[in-house]
């Protein structure tokens, strides 16, 4: 047995929900789960969290376990100089890993900074080498507790373990690897200081491509998404447990195209795009989610919140 799901939205509480069969895909394991999209606010949720979770996060086959990639100093000292032009001027030079959002988040170069599911701590390790100094990674799904640079320590914990308190906590598509967003609000709320900053990058249920696409959707990724909100559901709850919505930012990317398209002719992520599309298709594609982000209509958003309760 699972561990069993109430049968009513986790978002806005609802009871009319829908039930529909999703298949794991990307690895291509086909095994089947019921899911429910909520009838009011839209959101999505799994309806039994399988015990065995952690067999479909094969380090092997899950990007977030990737081996890290580390530079040299030379490469460091250029990724330091980017970062401070970016954070000054917002100019993004060689296409900084960090992305577009950290300038939004950015308080100062020593703030406490904890990025929850955080794989194999690349992005903290970027981070660290551009000059951020007190950089802490939460993954229960990491194979031990690991000190990966002068600056950054991951744990193998929730974040309800973790006893600190942080400035900005930020979730880059973990949120919806979680089964209880109202516990992780919660803790996440307990775990920020006064007028700490959270960010969250999640996919939303408000995308086009899954209300045409259906249980295809390549981010609705069964069984690993727990929980997909709409827009709607992620507002009635961050204010339920005192937090602000400062911005609400579409960034979806070609990939809820392609992906999706991947899976329709029953292919897994391991294939390659290029394998499968020209590149005039997937440039296409890219210009299409651009404008699908600016209609509100893409397959991910990041939501930028402040504690204020």
């Amino acid at each position: 047995m699972g561990i069993e799901v109430k049968n009513s939205c986790k978002f806005c509480g609802s009871i009319q929900l829908r039930f529909f069969e999703a298949q794991e895909r990307m690895i291509g394991l086909g095994d089947s789960f019921e899911y429910t999209a909520c009838q009011d606010c839209g959101s999505l949720q799994i309806s039994e969290i399988p015990e065995n979770l952690s067999t479909y996060y094969s380090h092997s086959n899950y990007y977030s376990f990737l081996p890290l990639v580390r530079s040299g100093r030379l490469k460091n000292l250029l990724k330091t100089l980017r970062i401070r032009t970016f954070l000054q001027s917002g100019l993004q030079p060689f296409s900084p890993e960090y992305g577009y959002w950290l300038k939004k988040v950015h308080s100062s170069f020593d703030a406490k900074i904890a990025d929850v599911g955080c794989g194999n701590g690349q992005l903290l390790y970027e981070l660290a080498v551009s000059g951020y100094s007190d950089l802490h990674g939460i993954d229960p799904f990491i194979e031990d507790d690991v000190r990966l640079h002068p600056h950054v320590r991951l744990y193998k914990k929730e974040l309800q373990e973790v006893a600190f308190q942080f400035e900005l906590i930020m979730m880059h598509h973990s949120f919806e690897h979680m089964g209880d967003p109202k516990e992780t609000l919660e803790v996440c709320r307990e775990r920020l200081s006064k007028g700490g900053r959270l960010l969250i990058r999640t996919p939303v249920s408000d995308a086009s491509v899954w209300k045409d696409h259906q249980e295809f959707w390549v981010q609705l990724d069964a069984p690993r998404h727990l929980v997909i909100p709409s827009v709607a559901g992620m507002k009635s709850l961050a204010g339920q447990f005192g937090f602000q919505i400062d911005e609400i930012e579409f960034d979806s990317t070609a990939f809820q195209f392609w992906g999706t398209e991947l899976y329709e002719k029953g292919l897994t992520l391991s294939s390659k795009p290029e394998d499968h599309f020209t590149k005039e298709e997937l440039a296409e594609m890219q210009k299409k989610a651009l404008r699908y982000n600016r209609e509100g209509k893409g397959d991910q958003v990041c939501f930028y919140m402040t504690k204020i309760a």
